[in-house]
This record gives structure tokens, C-alpha cells and sequence, in this order.
């Protein structure tokens, strides 16, 4: 049974906020169905001990509501919702587990899949046409490709000398996904020939998150341990397009826009949520700061243009996990 209670949210102008006792906000992701649900995962004891809770939930014009919870024996660290089915999510676990869930499922995962050999950082959904597979990155140094029943795995990748934080397939290219790592690389991968295509020292510190950008095939973004977010575009890695500098702490997560194409967002531990365009001289355009603990997830809302969705964990005192709606109905002109 969720540690939750009935949703409790508390409206500041446009930024919703939702809390769940005793858990830590790890990931958050928008439906790519339904446009007001989002899904979460969180943790006890910043997922170093205790137990795991995924979170669906539902905006509506009166507030939020949560649609369901459902524990897990260790910690959840990411999450990612089906692209051919509007029910599914697949989520990563601190015991080197994935687990499919569905929301129409009360009680328990339809499928567990456990071949890494250590804490689950990472899952993503396929999102180009006529293909239908989950990513996962691991604390074992490795990624896996798995078919969308999580039967077994199709394909285990090697290559990386650090954690992979970071797996997102391209939404461009079939059976491509790019990783980021603890040893300061961003790498592509394709998933036919089961090797690395590129390598990018983006970093010379760990590499926390990576993203693709919606538009172009060739535009990857990083984010670091170094408090910078690096713009690459995957045909010339000598240098990057640009470096946004702003954050005083590791970045957590980078996100593109769904909606414009140099637009992207970056969620760190010091506390905010920075929007970047990254064409600009300058490219700092809006930092959000009213959260009080690590931000730790990120997202945008793939179906209301300018609202984003973001998690972290809360107060220690609290130890509540911390959920953030945001509608900036001026960032994009």
C-alpha cells in the first residue's frame, strides 16, 4: 500500500505542487496519450535504502488527482511510458530490475526482467515509426536493449568505464539511442550491429543526463557534474555548439522541447529548473526557483506547449517526494 495520501496540492499562480511522505522524486513523464497524466517514480532514504513507489497521476480543472501507486521492494529511479500503448510503462529499479507495469494492473508488475547486476538508472521507450523497444542503462557500466514485453533481452552493450546515468533513443534514426556516463563520454550506439558508433569526451567531469533534440537527427545535448549543459551536433565533436553555464551545482537532466527546436531544459542540485536557448548569445532565458531540495526529474508536457513537470526529493525532515506542474505561458514567443 502507497505510503501516499489523497493528492495534496497547494497553486501558486501557475505551479502546481504535489507531495508524497516519505519518498524522494527521482523521474517524471509526461503521457505521450493522455495530455494531463504524468508518471513518476520515487524513492525512501534518497534511494539508498528502503523501498520504491510509482506514481500515476491526473491533472484535471480542479486540481490533481492520484490515479494509482503501486510499491516496489527497492528504490525507482526512472520511468517511461509505452509509445503503442497508452496503459504501459516500464520502470528501472535499485535492485537491477525492470518492471512493466499497467495502469489498468492494481496490484502488481505484468513482467519483471532482471539481468543487470546493479541499480537501473536509466529506462526509455522507442519512439521512431514501426519500432517498439526499451532502452536501460545501468550502475554495471552497461546498456540493454529488451523486446516490449521484457521477455529477455535482444542485446547487452559495453563500452563504457563509469555508470550509464543516461539512455534515450533517437527519435530520428531506428535502433540508435545515445548514453552518457560516469566516465565523462556521451556515446551513440546502434543497436544492429550492437556497437558504438561515437564516442564524445563531452566532459571532463561525469555526465549525468544526455537528450536528443525533437528537430535535428545531429543535435545532443549533456549535462554534467561540472554545473554545464553542452550542445553537440554529432557530425563535428571538436568543440560543442555552445556551453550553457548557470548552474552552481551537477545537472540532474536536460530535456529538449517538443515544440521549438533550440529550446531545452535543465534541472539541477541547486535547486532549479533553467530554460536555455541554445542559439543565443544569449542563451539563458528563465530559472525557476522555488523548489527547496535537489531537482531531480524533468520534463515537458508533449501535448500543452510550455507547461513542464518536474520532481525532487523533499525536506529531510519532511521526506516527501516533491512534484512541480509549470505553465510558462511567456518562455516562447
Amino acid at each position: 500500500m502507497s505510503r501516499c495520501s489523497e493528492a495534496t496540492w497547494s497553486k501558486y499562480r501557475n505551479i502546481y505542487v504535489f507531495r508524497c511522505a516519505a519518498r524522494h522524486g527521482y523521474a517524471v513523464e509526461v503521457s505521450p496519450f493522455i495530455p494531463n497524466r504524468v508518471a513518476c517514480t520515487a524513492s525512501q532514504y534518497y534511494g539508498i535504502a528502503g523501498c520504491g513507489t510509482l506514481l500515476v497521476l491526473d491533472q484535471t480543472e480542479t486540481g490533481v488527482t492520484l490515479v494509482r501507486s503501486w510499491e516496489w521492494s527497492d528504490g525507482l529511479f526512472d520511468v517511461a511510458w509505452s509509445e503503442s500503448n497508452e496503459h504501459l510503462m516500464v520502470a528501472g529499479g535499485g535492485d537491477g530490475s525492470l518492471q512493466l507495469w499497467d495502469t489498468a494492473n492494481h496490484s502488481a508488475p505484468l513482467r519483471v526482467a532482471k539481468e543487470h547486476t546493479q541499480e537501473v538508472y536509466s529506462v526509455d521507450w522507442s519512439q521512431t515509426r514501426g519500432e517498439n523497444l526499451i532502452v536501460s542503462g545501468s550502475w554495471d557500466q552497461s546498456s540493454k536493449v529488451w523486446d516490449p514485453a521484457l521477455s529477455r533481452s535482444l542485446t547487452t552493450l559495453r563500452g563504457h568505464e563509469g555508470v550509464v546515468y543516461s539512455t534515450i533513443w533517437s527519435p530520428h534514426i531506428p535502433g540508435c539511442f545515445a548514453s552518457a556516463s560516469g566516465d565523462g563520454t556521451l556515446r551513440i550506439w546502434d543497436v544492429k550491429s550492437a556497437a558504438c558508433r561515437l564516442a564524445v569526451p563531452a566532459h571532463k567531469a561525469e555526465v549525468l543526463s544526455c537528450d536528443w533534440c525533437k528537430y535535428d537527427q545531429n543535435i545532443v545535448a549533456t549535462g554534467s557534474v561540472d554545473c554545464s549543459v553542452c550542445v553537440w551536433d554529432l557530425r563535428n565533436v571538436r568543440q560543442p555548439v555552445n556551453q550553457l553555464q548557470g548552474h552552481t551545482y551537477a545537472i540532474r537532466r536536460v530535456k529538449f522541447s517538443p515544440f521549438s527546436k533550440t529550446l531545452l531544459a535543465s534541472c539541477s542540485y541547486d535547486f532549479t529548473v533553467r530554460f536555455w536557448d541554445y542559439s543565443r548569445t544569449q542563451p539563458l532565458l528563465d530559472t525557476v526557483e522555488h523548489h527547496s531540495e535537489f531537482v531531480c526529474g524533468l520534463d515537458f508536457n508533449l501535448h500543452v506547449p510550455n507547461q513542464v513537470t518536474h520532481t525532487r526529493p523533499g525536506r529531510a525532515v519532511q521526506q516527501c517526494c516533491c512534484l512541480c506542474l509549470i505553465l510558462l505561458n511567456q518562455l516562447i514567443g
